[in-house]
């Protein structure tokens, strides 16, 4: 019997790769014969640098870099050096967690960090980057970042435009003579799970401005500022992706890849799979297991567990699912191609002793072994 595991982190109790060996210990016991390949999975979103570092054995590489409000802070990413890949989440130098909501400042909050981070990595070697772009603090359409990379903007006087939103409305032109010669050796591909275009009432300022301060007599000046900012991209680079899916995604982030950098934007749960070569290991799987924190409705809507299910349908495997809790409404995840799932908790607790890493285990061990054995 091949088993493959993968399973998203427990937030607060369980790493993916803790949780995954949980499972083979499970199994193992209900079946010391079973071939057990445990993979680690994210989604591309908050904990995707962990999950990667850890179940991929990559190193991680801690860096100061600027902050979203011009201050120094503390991020880092993780470096595969077999494959000189880096993997990054935007938020580590621009993410809103690092901005108090007092601090909200959407004109000058800079992604600038972001660019000093993929500078670094492509130091160290790394030519291909997995980047996920959640959790942005900034609406500055990637230009704090393409600025740490060497490209200038400037106003219609020749000078910088200077950092944040704010700067938008006055980029005149554009020199890329600057620009960080290795770049042009590298591959992004970006985690990214929205369609919304950089401009107008579902754009990057519309909709996702106000989560970073944008007040509403604050939209339309934006908006109009980004557009601004996407002619004068498409005058000098000669390609317009200002209309394209995942545009603005993260401030214009998505923009900013897609324009400057020749990124693929993927949905992040495909992004991931494909990163771990899960697909690989499916192919002659007999029984698959994943799951995460808890499931719900939500879970069926796409998120990591239910990717892995449909890869696994692919080639008619058997998908059970594990997780901290499940939802009266989870059965979802049944029509979603999971077969059959189960919570892990064993009794009466609180939820404090239930997350607590070493009795999350225990339990998941437990209640995989006791599963499987129906599998013998």
């Amino acid at each position: 019997m091949k088993v493959v595991v993968a399973i998203d982190s427990l937030k607060g109790s369980l790493t993916s790769m803790e949780a995954g060996y949980a499972i083979k210990q499970g199994v193992l016991a209900a079946n010391p014969d079973a071939e057990v390949i445990v993979k680690p999975l994210a989604d591309g979103g908050e904990g995707t640098t962990d999950s990667l570092i850890e179940g991929l054995g990559g190193e991680r590489i801690d860096v100061t870099v600027t902050g979203p409000l011009g201050k120094p802070v503390d991020a880092y990413y993780g470096y595969l050096e077999e494959s000189n890949t880096a993997i990054l989440e935007m938020a580590s130098a621009a993410g809103i967690i690092l901005v108090s909501d007092a601090e909200k400042d959407p004109m000058a909050a800079t992604t600038y960090g972001v660019g000093e981070i993929i500078k670094d990595a492509v130091e160290k070697g790394c030519r291909k980057f997995i980047i996920g772009i959640g959790g942005s603090a900034t609406n500055d359409g990637g230009l704090g970042m393409l600025k740490a990379l060497g490209y200038e903007f400037l106003d219609e006087n020749g000078k910088d435009v200077g950092e944040g939103a704010q700067a938008l409305s006055k980029v005149a032109s554009i020199k890329t003579e600057n620009v960080y010669s290795k770049l042009s050796e590298c591959h992004f591909q970006i985690a990214c799970d929205v369609n919304n275009p950089l401009c107008g009432t579902n754009g990057a300022t519309y909709i996702y401005g106000p989560q970073k301060g944008v007040t509403e007599d604050m939209k339309e000046p934006l908006d109009q500022a980004m557009a601004n900012y996407a002619k004068v991209t498409s005058d000098t680079l000669g390609n317009d992706y200002k209309e394209s899916a995942g545009a603005g995604a993260a401030g214009g982030m998505g923009f900013a890849f897609l324009s400057y950098l020749g990124a693929e934007l993927t949905p992040g749960i495909e992004l991931i799979l494909n990163a771990v070569g899960l697909e690989n290991e499916l192919k002659d799987a007999d029984i698959v297991v994943t799951g995460e924190g808890r499931l719900d409705h939500q879970t069926a809507m796409g998120k990591a567990p239910v990717g892995v299910a449909k890869l696994a349908k692919k080639y008619d495997a058997t998908v059970v699912a594990f997780a901290g809790s499940v939802t009266k409404d989870a059965n979802a995840c049944n029509e979603a191609g999971i077969d059959a799932f189960f919570p892990i908790v064993r009794g009466v607790t609180t939820l404090e002793e239930a997350m607590k890493s070493e009795n999350a285990k225990a339990n998941m061990a437990a209640t995989v072994e006791q599963v499987f054995r129906l599998f013998k």
